[in-house]
């Protein structure tokens, strides 16, 4: 059967449907919603949503399918655990959100506004780890996630261990798990292996006993895992709250402003911390710039210390927390 030709007329009422298509995609609105302009024309990058990293083998069959249907075959993995698939025609999206749609999926975001929070395994199943990463990721990705800011991006993460794996160091808004301990000295039978495990030389033998020395101490734990008989025990949990940091052109180490925060007053310090920027930040100003610019005692007075946290107030106590070789400017510290 001969296959009919477009009359001149259909042709040209085509391509005025398809300049009229064009005319209407708005790039910053696309970018907003998680559909990333190529280099390519018409072409986008569609990022998904994968708090912490987390994605079912069903989803995972999906982004595989959508790759191979609408793009070209590949995926890439972020450095902040998101799915992109690239070469999608912006004409294909309906059909990728309805794919999406059929395992519970959804596109990621981007612009000024709260983007997917990233996390560690944490205690679920990593030796190392001190708190619930993941399943706070996912509570603060339900509530924050895509929560304008006004000015920039917001990046909050979570890391299990001051290991740090998620980088809270480089984040607006990081969570570090920490735990405090302390010695049963009846118990204790002065074996000194907590001693030999810990790194930051924090704990000397005095009498047959480990004495900790709090202002090296940076609260990982190793020394109540090394216990073999239980006399070194957890005082406290919780955790560490970083602000203000980003990676990028222009990196920035993050201020540590609290600790032994629970799970429900990391939702209350999001909420607090995402008010003072919207209110206190100019332009396109990240969260540390705002804070370098008024001050890191005005954000913990008037965000911070309101929450009823415990503030760290001095460089004194957040010197355990750093890294070697900090040499950004904390004069606002």
């Amino acid at each position: 059967m001969a296959v009919e030709e477009a009359t001149p007329l259909e042709g040209l009422k085509a391509e005025l449907r398809k300049e009229s298509r064009r005319a209407h995609l708005n790039f910053a609105d696309l970018k907003s919603g998680g559909y990333i302009k190529q280099t390519q024309k018409d072409l986008f990058t569609v990022r998904l949503r994968c708090p912490g990293g987390r994605v079912t083998t069903e989803q995972m069959r999906v982004a595989s399918e959508i790759a191979e249907r609408y793009g070209r075959g590949t995926v890439h993995l972020t450095v902040r655990q998101s799915i992109e698939v690239p070469y999608v025609h912006h004409a294909d999206f309906p059909a990728v959100q309805e794919m999406l749609k059929g395992v519970d999926w959804s596109i990621a975001t981007c612009g000024p506004r709260v983007r997917v929070p990233t996390a560690c395994a944490g205690c679920e199943y990593n030796p190392n780890g001190l708190g619930d990463t993941q399943g706070l990721c996912r509570e603060v990705d339900r509530r924050f996630f895509g929560t304008p800011t006004g000015h920039h991006k917001f990046k909050i993460s979570f890391s299990g261990c001051p290991i740090d794996c998620f980088r809270t160091r480089e984040m607006d808004l990081g969570f570090q798990a920490m735990v405090g301990p302390r010695l049963d000295e009846a118990a204790c039978n002065g074996c000194t292996l907590c001693v030999q495990a810990c790194e930051d030389k924090a704990l000397v033998m005095q009498a047959k006993l480990p004495v900790r020395d709090d202002s090296k101490c940076n609260n990982c734990g190793d020394c109540i895992k090394v216990c073999p008989i239980d006399a070194m025990l957890p005082r406290q949990r919780g955790w560490l709250v970083r602000v203000g940091g980003r990676h990028g052109k222009h990196p920035l180490f993050a201020y540590e402003v609290a600790r032994y925060v629970s799970d429900e007053q990391v939702f209350v310090l999001i909420e607090r911390a995402l008010a003072w920027y919207r209110e206190n930040a100019e332009g396109r100003e990240r969260l540390g710039a705002a804070i370098q610019r008024l001050g890191l005692n005005r954000f913990i007075d008037e965000a911070i210390r309101p929450t009823g946290v415990e503030v760290i107030d001095n460089e004194a106590d957040r010197r355990p927390y750093w890294t070697g070789g900090n040499f950004y400017d904390r004069a606002a510290a």
